[in-house]
């Protein structure tokens, strides 16, 4: 019996992968991966009695039962030597050797250690299902008709084994995400098993040694004693100060912390300094490192290379950028693939890869999620966590921390807004504040007054910002930034004016970010307009700042922007209201945050928006007293305990429905390849070429084109594509017909503007 044909000898049978036989045998290597992946998981909730070791092991061996049908040993047969014959197609898809597992796992273990394997071994190809449902679900894989298999599998393989007590935890939700970590177990075991016999020269690549992270603490000590010296200055000292606490708390054990330190004050690399040490100390796995906005952690990744740039192991290997905008001319081929399962000790990733992962269904998705238990977790920004979403994010970082080894640190310029509080049961608990005293460190670190002039349309705006030498205007949306752009540069030209937004492809705002910091450092005329990208993180420092209204926390990371070193005696953010009738505030979250920002304004209680009470009562309004919106796509309901006699499935739990509805990004965006240079036309072609010969899309240039993608609003899209003025490859790789048409050299993408000049006047 054979787990896989061998690719370089189809017909030698000899040379194919055993089912079970030998301890080499593809059954016996997934399991000793998944155990060994459980009892490194599960450790924290009760590994030491054997529990989860057992579990783990079990779904290894039983996960391709249904391999030891004649009907799949006839496909696999088959298929090695006439891989292109449309009888193989059908008979991959009639042939099922899923349901085996799963079917045998209920029929032979106690009801709840059943389902708890079932769900992991039915999904291990397709993904997680639904327990009930109308369309595929777990329920109907149980009762499935599968190929005869028992009789050619080995008795004392179908045996099951005793378990020992297990520690399973009594909440329905944490049950299901001990499933979903089980499922992550199996995956990743069954992809590295069938790697290292598929292509073994690929599985070599995989990273073998482990990494001591008491050198990596020490190098970061050495990098910021030569790069800062002895601390001048009143931010300098503060920023020493920060460093210092941090070091001094990462010596506490895992649990919750919150590091509250105003804009500029030294966030990242005495963050990054907490978890060294932390790592080292408590023996944990990996640093993850969880983002807002796509477009800061390529700033953050590159921060964290120059600091371990000269390191032996080589700054690439050591961090992970987990994200769709990554430079594929840093990827290498252990990079790519420690980003199929996070096998690397410092991982760079968005708050929507890290929560929708922790809800996702799908293999390619869950496959690292076992890899995050001993972990410590660092959420930059954590209030952007949509409100409609809140219970579930914080219910499952509360399981991480509490059953599974973690630290999560609460990263924020403001209040922590997700912590406990009596108004406010659903938030993390026990948060050790990492600054003893936040509020006068914000009083230490304050180099920017917050003014408001009321409304102001993109004309008198304009205005304004033309008076000023240097400055930066930051707004909610593209369509705004772009009218005040144009506005800007009728009144003071193009020179020195700048345009930053999502609208324009990664490399592009990469290229405008470099010449806006050349300016301010030579002291030139830079006048920018922004959206909100610019905000959280991006290291600019103007001494005059402009900021639609927006939520009190987007206000203060404005602020972040503007007097960032402390040059002057003070700078100042100007707080507008944009003009409703030409550039309304967006519905949604930006609608809500502003709204309650409009509140604190109209109470006129603070002299300072920024200060601490001010931003407390903020979060009020915008977080604590919206308890009918904290799970509004009902999440945590999905996982339930079933002991009627009618389901016959104790845990029901609804895993691709979860996946599906978990969304933190409301509007659906579609991507948009915009080959706006020869290097990125280049690519395109070779992706049409290979569309022709017919054979896969090149992973290699998808990496590459991500680059020069921009994403819209699907609405959007789809009307361009019905203009003719967007090209599919591959059916779904959307390319930008007409760059010169569409694509403004200042602006971006201009789908819903029209062309950006009349093709008829041209001459060619």
């Amino acid at each position: 019996m054979y787990a896989h044909s061998n690719p370089k000898h189809p017909t030698v049978h000899s040379m194919w992968e055993p089912l079970y036989t030998g301890s080499n045998s593809h059954l016996n290597n997934v399991a000793a991966h998944c155990a060994a992946f459980a009892a490194e998981t599960f450790k924290y909730i009760g590994a030491d009695n054997g529990c989860w070791v057992t579990i783990g092991k079990l779904a290894g061996l039983w996960h391709d039962l249904g391999k030891f049908s004649d009907d799949f040993q006839d496909y696999l047969k088959h298929s090695a030597v006439n891989s292109d014959d449309a009888h193989t197609s059908e008979i991959r898809g009639r042939i099922d050797h899923t349901s085996a597992g799963a079917q045998h796992a209920v029929a032979n273990l106690p009801p709840g250690i059943g389902a708890l394997l079932a769900y992991p071994i039915a999904g291990h190809h397709a993904g997680l299902l639904d327990g009930l449902g109308t369309g595929p679900c777990l329920k109907a894989r149980l009762t499935k008709e599968v190929p005869v298999w028992k009789e050619k599998a080995p008795v004392i393989l179908l045996q099951p084994p005793a378990i020992p007590p297990c520690n399973l935890p009594r909440d329905p939700f944490a049950i299901a995400f001990a499933t979903r970590m089980l499922f992550s177990c199996l995956v990743d075991a069954d992809f590295l098993a069938t790697e290292a016999f598929m292509s073994p020269e690929q599985s070599a690549q995989r990273r073998t040694n482990s990494i001591d992270f008491s050198q990596l603490d020490a190098h970061l000590n050495g990098y910021l004693s030569n790069r800062f010296g002895v601390a001048t200055g009143k931010v300098a000292q503060a920023r020493t100060e920060v460093l210092n606490a941090c070091l001094q708390a990462a010596e506490g054990k895992p649990g919750t912390y919150s590091l509250t330190v105003p804009t500029g004050g030294g966030k990242t690399l005495s963050s990054l300094a907490f978890a060294l040490r932390h790592t080292t100390l408590n023996r944990l796995r990996r640093i993850i490192y969880a983002i807002p906005f796509t477009s800061i952690i390529e700033q953050t990744a590159q921060t964290f290379r120059e600091v371990f740039i000269n390191l032996g192991a080589g700054a690439d290997d050591l961090i992970l950028e987990h994200h769709s905008n990554f430079d594929p001319e840093r990827e290498t081929v252990r990079s790519r693939l420690a980003s199929e399962n996070w096998d690397s000790p410092l991982i760079v990733t968005t708050n929507v890869q890290l929560f929708e992962s922790l809800f996702a269904s799908r293999t390619s998705r869950c496959r690292k999620l076992h890899r995050i238990a001993g972990s410590v977790i660092i959420l930059d920004e954590a209030q952007t966590i949509p409100v409609q979403f809140l219970e579930p994010c914080l219910k499952v970082l509360r399981l991480l921390v509490e059953q599974y080894g973690c630290t999560v640190v609460l990263c924020t310029a403001t209040q922590p807004a997700i912590e406990y509080r009596e108004d406010f049961k659903i938030g993390l608990p026990e948060a050790t504040p990492i600054i003893a005293d936040a509020p006068e460190l914000y009083r230490r670190l304050k180099r920017v007054e917050v003014k408001e002039t009321g409304t102001l349309d993109c004309a008198q705006l304009a205005e304004r910002l033309a008076a000023s030498n240097q400055v930066l205007a930051i707004v909610s949306t593209r369509r705004h930034a772009a009218d005040l752009y144009r506005s800007l540069i009728e009144i003071s030209g193009t020179n020195g004016c700048f345009h930053l937004s999502a609208a324009m492809t990664p490399e592009h705002r990469s290229e405008r970010l470099e010449e806006i910091r050349n300016r301010l450092q030579e002291g030139k005329e830079c006048r920018v307009i922004a959206t909100q990208l610019i905000e959280a993180g991006v290291d600019v420092d103007f001494p005059v700042v402009w900021r639609s209204l927006a939520g009190l926390d987007s206000i203060a990371q404005a602020a972040g922007r503007c007097n960032r070193e402390g040059r002057l005696q003070q700078g100042t953010t100007w707080l507008f209201t944009p003009d409703e009738n030409e550039h309304p505030i967006p519905r949604g979250f930006l609608r809500r945050s502003a709204d309650a920002a409009r509140q604190i304004l109209a109470a006129d209680r603070y002299a300072d928006l920024l200060n601490l009470p001010a931003i407390e009562h903020y979060f009020r309004l915008h977080y604590w007293q919206h308890q009918q919106e904290w799970d509004k796509r009902d999440i945590c309901n999905a996982f339930t305990f079933d002991y009627s006699p009618k389901t016959q499935l104790p845990l029901l739990f609804d895993f691709a429905s979860v996946a599906e509805r978990f969304r933190l990004i409301d509007s659906p965006q579609q991507p948009v390849i915009v080959a706006r240079n020869g290097k990125y036309r280049d690519l395109v072609e070779r992706l049409y070429s290979a569309e022709s010969a017919g054979v896969p899309p090149p992973r290699s240039i998808l990496r590459q084109l991500q680059r020069c993608t921009v994403t819209v609003n699907e609405t959007a899209w789809r009307a361009a594509l019905g203009h003719c003025d967007l090209d599919l490859i591959y059916d779904r790789f959307a390319v930008l017909a007409a760059p010169q048409l569409h694509y403004h050299q200042e602006l971006g993408l201009q789908l819903d503007a029209g062309p950006l000049y009349n093709p008829n006047d041209t001459v060619i």
